[in-house]
């Protein structure tokens, strides 16, 4: 088999654009992306929507935001992006779900979409949903494949079965696992950019402020190394011994469920079904169980270290390195040997 990067792929793929209806006639398929993008950039998020679009039509990236120039010439430059349709108002920043809402639905009635897709992200889950209950359709969350331009493969079960749905509806309303696409090359691609102005809600939400935690740490959704605790960590003072570690490996710091329960750490360091879908290089899990719900969250890294004291624990499971041993001798004697 011979192998072919990101861009070529993409280019090989964008030749079905054509969906029949079952009367014979043609409907052309157009994907419209919701960007997501740090001002000056696209986030990874929306990369790897734009290459889970790469069957579904020629493709429109959706930017919104008040000072938002960069990140519509960056999303122009992607490779697998035909056009970026650009809504400068500050009623789209910082991604009120209420405010973009109504834009979307004007976007895809005018442009004619048959697919909205964004990747999955905690703006993704307020935004779509809203979009598809006026569209009065059904959302299909979490794709992990794109079969063709109706059937998609979703996870159910928490990640434990895998399930391939078919959709009938005129629109289909999807987010895209952002940890199973490829991100698509962000040179190579020259779209087309224009100013939309569809009517923005405003009112219905409004933006209070905003508490963001400094860390020189990657952050935990795309970092290559994660170091995760869980309820065996014990307390707030145990768990922070992970920093440590965290550090030597210049890794993020995760957590289960149960560690954010028991107040050990804030709840945006959660992995899991209900936290943050991860899929680094490598991922430690110290005195963490496994439950199903973290399963579905950190399966797909592509080393798993397991530390734990419980030989039973479901983690040893789906780990490709173990160690049954007591954390609190192993972590120190781990970290002097890293450094």
């Amino acid at each position: 088999a011979h192998r072919v990067g990101p861009a070529l792929l993409i280019a090989m793929l964008r030749v079905a654009r054509v969906s029949r209806f079952s009367s014979g006639g043609v409907r052309r398929l157009s994907s419209l992306i919701i960007g997501e993008h740090d001002g000056t950039k696209l986030t990874e998020s929306t990369l790897a929507a734009v290459t889970a679009c790469a069957t579904l039509g020629p493709t429109t990236v959706l930017i919104g935001g008040s000072s938002c120039k960069a990140a519509a010439d960056a999303a122009a430059a992607v490779t697998g992006v035909d056009k970026v349709a650009v809504l400068e108002d500050a009623s789209m920043d910082h991604g009120i779900a209420e405010a973009w809402t109504p834009v979307v639905l004007a976007l895809q009635k005018a442009g004619g979409y048959t697919h909205v897709v964004a990747g999955a992200s905690a703006f993704s889950k307020g935004l779509l949903p809203r979009v598809a209950a006026l569209l009065d359709v059904a959302q299909i969350s979490d794709v992990l494949e794109v079969k063709d331009e109706s059937t998609f493969m979703r996870p159910i079960y928490a990640g434990n079965a895998l399930a391939v749905v078919k959709s009938s509806d005129a629109v289909k309303v999807m987010t895209v696992r952002p940890t199973v696409f490829d991100k698509a090359p962000t040179s190579g691609g020259a779209a087309e950019i224009s100013a939309v102005s569809p009517e923005v809600a405003e009112g219905a939400a409004t933006w209070v402020s905003e508490e963001v935690a400094k860390s020189d740490r990657p952050e935990l959704a795309s970092a290559k190394a994660i170091v995760s605790g869980g309820r065996g960590m014990g307390s707030a003072e145990n768990f922070a011994m992970l920093d440590t570690l965290a550090s030597t490996l210049n890794a993020a710091v995760g957590a289960s469920r149960a560690a954010v329960d028991a107040g050990m750490c804030p709840n945006d360091m959660q992995v899991g079904q209900t936290g943050k879908v991860v899929a680094p290089d490598l991922y430690i899990a110290v005195g963490l169980s496994g439950a199903i719900q973290h399963l579905a969250g950190m399966k797909d890294s592509k080393v798993i270290v397991a530390i734990n004291k419980d030989e039973d624990a479901p983690i040893f499971q789906v780990a490709d390195y173990g160690l049954v041993a007591d954390l609190f001798k192993t972590l120190p004697e781990l970290e002097e040997k890293l450094k």
